[in-house]
């Protein structure tokens, strides 16, 4: 079964509207989905902007999240290897170091990576990651 790391991206483009065809697609799917933990804090800290720029009510944006909370294997990054951080760490230095646990945890899992972020994606491209999904390949 593939496996696949979902970036923060992914996971607000599936809360962001009523009919997010992110969410259908990750929801439909048969893979496995991970993100690291600090996603889900980061989610609550930011929760009064997402609802704002939000296509829908407060209740329908938790109740997508709920949904797909459901689907996705939440990560301790804690249990990523330091081997597998310094090589994201790498990965990502220059293009955007934010990014680092999402390609860590890609790395550890031997996993795809879920993004819309297509700088990153080119510069990891360029380095020699190249293990990418999205909606078209689910």
């Amino acid at each position: 079964m593939r496996k696949i790391v979902i970036d923060h991206n992914i996971l607000f483009a599936a809360i962001h509207t009523r009919n997010s065809y992110t969410r259908r697609k990750l929801l439909d799917s048969n893979c496995h989905f991970y993100t690291p933990n600090f996603l889900v804090v980061e989610l609550f800290k930011h929760r009064p902007r997402i609802v704002e720029k939000a296509k829908a009510s407060e209740e329908e944006v938790l109740s997508y999240l709920s949904q797909i909370l459901q689907k996705i294997h939440l990560y301790n990054e804690e249990l990523i290897s330091t081997a597998n951080f310094f090589e994201a760490f790498h990965l990502c230095k220059g293009i955007d170091e934010n990014d680092t646990t999402y390609v860590a945890l890609a790395l550890e899992i031997d996993a795809e990576l879920w993004t819309r972020d297509n700088v990153l994606k080119v510069g990891l491209m360029s380095r020699g990651f190249d293990r990418f999904c999205d909606e078209e390949t689910l």
